[in-house]
């Protein structure tokens, strides 16, 4: 091990830790309102549909299988779609559309009065995203915006905001994960029977 490539390692460690601490009181009643509300939803019988782009696509798609499959405990399957996951879909949308319909269109297919969508864009500014959150709100879904930097016009635009204020897409991204972990707890604690 080269002290270099260890000091990267730490560097790394360290700005993750910070911005995970900064998290505790800028992200916490945020992620409590996001998990009520998605309680809320798949205790009257809605779901949570999730989308990004790149990163922010693995995160939806691990989000719903958290809920779908289980997180920590043994309980019912949950209703959760990620919308990043069928290509045939995402690529006949674009095509036939635009690449920023490709979530929306699918809000429109699937998205029902009560239920949730989570947008998770680092940047604030996914297009794609942003159409999503317009096509939920004509349908009466509740949005959920996990961001980066300022948060851009997609924080402006959800109906629940968690920010993590970083300029760098990996450390936002890492600190996403952790909250939507949290949220996954909070969901799992519940009972839906």
């Amino acid at each position: 091990m080269t002290p270099a490539r260890a000091e990267v390692v730490l560097a790394t460690l360290a700005a993750s830790a910070r911005l995970h601490e900064q998290a505790q009181s800028s992200s916490l009643a945020a992620t409590v309102a996001a998990a009520e509300a998605m309680i809320a939803a798949l205790r009257a019988g809605g779901k949570i549909l999730v989308c990004g782009n790149g990163g922010s696509a693995s995160d939806a798609q691990h989000f719903a299988a958290e809920l779908v499959g289980r997180f920590e405990r043994e309980r019912p399957a949950l209703a959760s779609i990620a919308l990043t996951t069928d290509t045939s879909i995402l690529t006949a949308i674009a095509n036939d559309y635009a690449f920023a319909k490709i979530f929306a269109r699918q809000v429109e297919a699937v998205g029902r009065e009560g239920d949730v969508l989570i947008g998770i864009s680092t940047s604030g500014g996914s297009q794609n995203v942003l159409e999503a959150f317009a096509a939920a709100r004509r349908r009466g879904l509740t949005t959920v915006a996990l961001t980066g930097r300022d948060g851009g016009v997609v924080g402006e635009s959800a109906d629940i905001h968690i920010n993590v204020p970083s300029e760098s897409t990996a450390r936002a991204q890492e600190v996403h994960r952790t909250l939507l972990h949290a949220i996954c707890e909070l969901v799992e604690r519940e009972s839906y029977a």
